[in-house]
C-alpha cells in the first residue's frame, strides 16, 4: 500500500464521531481526530499534539496509562462526567510486531445501552 493509499484508507478516522487519540511508547500524543480535539478543547485541543498524555490524566488513571505504556494490553471502562456517559477504551497499537504506543478511543453512550446476547 502506498503512503497515499494508507492516508486515504485512514481518512475515515478524522471525522469519526468517537474521540481517537494516538500516542507513542513514551506517551507523546502523535495524532488526534476532530472529535478528540473538540473533547479536549478546554485542555488545549489540537495543541495537545506533541505533549505527553500522562500529563492529561489525574490519578489513578495516570498510573493505569503509564502501566499500559510499559506493558501492552487493553483497558476498558465507562465513565460519567457532567452528565455525559462514555465508554473509554485504551489499547496498545503495534508497529509491525512491536508495541508502538497507545490508542485512546472514547465513545459517548446514550442513557440506555442495549446488550444483545448471541448464541453463535
Amino acid at each position: 500500500m502506498t503512503d497515499r493509499e494508507t492516508s486515504q484508507s485512514a481518512a475515515w478516522a478524522i471525522l469519526f464521531p468517537g474521540s481517537i487519540t494516538v500516542a507513542d511508547n513514551e506517551g507523546t500524543i502523535l495524532w488526534m481526530n476532530e472529535a478528540a480535539i473538540e473533547r479536549y478543547a478546554s485542555f488545549g485541543g489540537r495543541s495537545l499534539i506533541g505533549t505527553n498524555m500522562l500529563d492529561c490524566h489525574p490519578e489513578p488513571s495516570r498510573t493505569t496509562v503509564a502501566r499500559m505504556l510499559a506493558n501492552p494490553g487493553v483497558n476498558v471502562y465507562t465513565v460519567e462526567k457532567r452528565g455525559r456517559r462514555s465508554l473509554v477504551h485504551h489499547s496498545t497499537w503495534y508497529d509491525g510486531d512491536r508495541p508502538g504506543g497507545l490508542v485512546e478511543l472514547i465513545l459517548d453512550l446514550p442513557a440506555e445501552v442495549r446488550n444483545v446476547v448471541r448464541s453463535a
